[in-house]
């Protein structure tokens, strides 16, 4: 065997498990993540909320990645990538534990604070995680790496809603806004409590399953790696490498586009249940509104395999990051212009609304933004790939604001409509205010294009 054979094939041993370990760590990602999709509609229910207030289930998860990102890289720092990963599932499941007391005392504020734990064992997570997956193989195919990972994310994404509705809110017809009104304050009080209950369970048991996987990963044969080998970094205060870093347009420009994609992402996945429930898509048991998350996530996995099977062979990170800014920006413009009147029969669902398939379909737009875009905003960071890797964690905080103002857009907008007499199904606040997501997709466009080459603020270089 030749001395290049060897290395292929020593490099291909050195990533198998990693990649293996690393891609259940995603798993576990996207079913975290994406449970909040259903919940932001059941907590409107439960705890009797407005649509900004319901909101609050992904501010408060997602503000966690920018407040603990930078902190994470410090624990990263002093533990170690593996170590790391293993104290991210603990917090994690710390998190999913505290949803007993919240659902014991109904209270919103309790839950908020669960979230927020959740969010920061994930923020450790990702800023380990992600850095990783890009140094240990080739960077020209880190994107299709990361569309392996982002498969597990998506999938877990797909399950996770059907799972707690399965388990958790099947019997959500029972508990409908109509119904729910009629009630006397006691029998209103008795009822939104034993809904709220059912969440004590599978939160219970998610946390205990995530408990076994730290310790399995704490002895797991995941090596160390060291993205700092001339250690030209080590020595640098924090403050010192965030200046330092700053210098690099690919990474601030990345940074932003990163916030703008995760915007997308995310009010995609968890919009399109109130979005549902707004047009009256419930199905035979009343509750298939809150299973639409699933379908976003679906488009986001075929956009995985795609990205795998073409990048980097047929298609460069940055045209995949191109084609996925355009058909972003066609998709909102379809989304608000077409009468949410028109439906479209699929085989084996209830009729939808040919806007929800629309708002499914960013799902496909958005899926190789991610793995795009760290690969470029990391390139030539060397040993600030650690620090890079926390800001870019950081950006997570579009999934924290962009949904709250699309909330708030839609109770301004709906009320100016009942104001008026306009019936809600007639371009209802949910469907106008996705017009939030044309800057994001245009930013997307642009560093696909032009903000990947950049290396200084005062030239560009390609």
């Amino acid at each position: 065997m030749s001395n290049t054979a060897k290395s292929v094939s020593i490099q291909k041993n050195n990533t198998l498990i990693p990649m293996i370990i690393l891609t259940s760590l995603f798993f576990i990602f996207g079913f975290v993540t994406w449970l909040n999709g259903p919940l932001i509609p059941f907590f409107k229910l439960a705890c009797e909320l407005t649509e900004s207030q319901a909101y609050f289930v992904t501010f408060s998860f997602y503000i966690a990645y920018f407040v603990m990102a930078i902190p994470s890289s410090w624990v990263i720092e002093k533990v170690g990538y593996k170590n790391g990963l293993s104290l991210g599932l603990v917090v994690i499941a710390t998190g999913a534990f505290m949803f007993y007391p919240a659902a014991g005392a109904r209270t919103f504020g309790l839950f908020l604070v669960a979230l927020f734990v959740m969010g920061t064992g994930l923020a450790i997570l990702q800023t380990a995680a992600n850095p990783y997956v890009v140094v240990i193989g080739p960077r020209e195919s880190a994107a299709a790496r990361i569309s392996v990972l982002g498969i597990a994310n998506k999938l877990a994404g797909f399950i996770a809603p059907i799972a707690l509705t399965a388990l958790v809110l099947s019997n959500m017809a029972d508990y409908t806004a109509d119904k729910i009104a009629v009630l006397d304050s006691v029998a209103k009080s008795e009822a939104l409590d034993a809904l709220a209950l059912q969440l004590q369970a599978p939160y219970i048991y998610m946390g205990l399953v995530i408990l076994v996987l730290a310790i399995f990963l704490k002895f797991s044969p995941l090596p160390e790696i060291n993205l700092d080998e001339d250690k030209h970094v080590e020595h640098l205060s924090l403050i010192k490498q965030i200046k330092d870093v700053l210098k690099y347009p690919q990474l601030v420009l990345g940074v932003i586009t990163l916030m703008l994609y995760v915007a997308a992402e995310v009010l995609a996945g968890d919009s399109i249940g109130g979005f549902g429930k707004m047009l009256n898509v419930y199905g035979k048991n009343g509750d298939f509104y809150l299973k639409l998350t699933s379908f976003t996530m679906t488009a986001m996995v075929i956009g995985y395999v795609l990205g795998i099977v073409l990048i980097p062979k047929y298609l460069s990170q940055a045209m995949a990051l191109k084609l996925s800014g355009i058909l972003g920006v066609i998709l909102v413009l379809l989304v608000v212009m077409i009468s949410p009147n028109i439906m479209i029969q699929l085989p084996g669902i209830p009729l939808l609304p040919l806007v929800i398939i629309l708002v499914a379909f960013m799902g496909l737009a958005n899926s190789l933004c991610w793995p795009a875009i760290w690969p470029m905003a990391l390139q030539d960071m060397g040993g600030y790939t650690k620090i890079a890797g926390a800001m870019l964690i950081m950006a997570i905080i579009g999934g924290a604001v962009y949904p709250l103002i699309y909330a708030s857009w839609v109770d301004n907008i709906n009320l100016a409509n009942q104001a008026k007499g306009i019936a809600d199904t007639a371009k209802s606040g949910n469907q106008i205010a996705y017009l939030l997501l044309l800057p994001a997709y245009f930013m997307i466009i642009f560093y696909a294009f032009k903000g990947h080459k950049y290396r200084s603020w005062s030239r560009k270089q390609k």
